[in-house]
């Protein structure tokens, strides 16, 4: 296991990452959930250039004054598994952010193109701090299901599948 320091990554950087590495990220990453998932593979021409990008399955609470973000924690990942691989198909986003193990079928369509990370439980303030700027950009009629873009500041994460399929959570 190691600890990586990761500025605006790419797929050739996370080639490097094994299961249960542990890295600090700083990029910026779109934050939205099932809601907002539906919403744009129901779009006749995707809204988004998510190509190369970081997604981040979680919903900010609201900010304080002086904030750039409320809490910032995880979403259970499983929930986003039925939109998985058109997703990725459709986007060709090179990482996921988010909480718990998934499915055989969302682990076998992220091998080799996707990342996962797992956002440790409990992240949620401390993810509120290492947020610099936050603007929603689609939907905000949804609010914390709204998409978000998100400057992120060393967000500490754990590599829960690696390009080559290994998984923490087990096969």
């Amino acid at each position: 296991m190691k600890t990586y320091h990761l500025i605006n990554p790419s797929l050739k950087d996370f080639n490097k990452l094994k299961k249960s590495d542990f890295i600090y990220l700083t990029s910026t990453v779109y934050v939205l959930r099932d809601m907002a998932h539906k919403k744009l593979l129901e779009e006749k021409v995707f809204p988004l250039n998510l190509k190369g990008k970081i997604i981040y399955y979680a919903g900010p609470t609201p900010k304080k004054k002086g904030q750039a973000s409320g809490a910032l924690g995880p979403t259970t990942s499983s929930r986003m598994d039925k939109f998985c691989k058109e997703f990725i198909k459709k986007t060709g986003i090179i990482g996921i952010i988010g909480k718990g193990a998934r499915s055989r079928e969302a682990n076998l369509c992220q091998k080799g193109k996707v990342i996962y990370f797992a956002a440790p439980g409990g992240l949620g303030a401390l993810g509120g701090n290492s947020v610099k700027n936050s603007k929603i950009i689609l939907y905000p009629e949804l609010g914390p299901e709204a998409v978000y873009k998100v400057q992120l500041e060393n967000l500490p994460l754990i590599v829960a599948q690696d390009l080559k399929g290994n998984n923490i959570y087990g096969e």
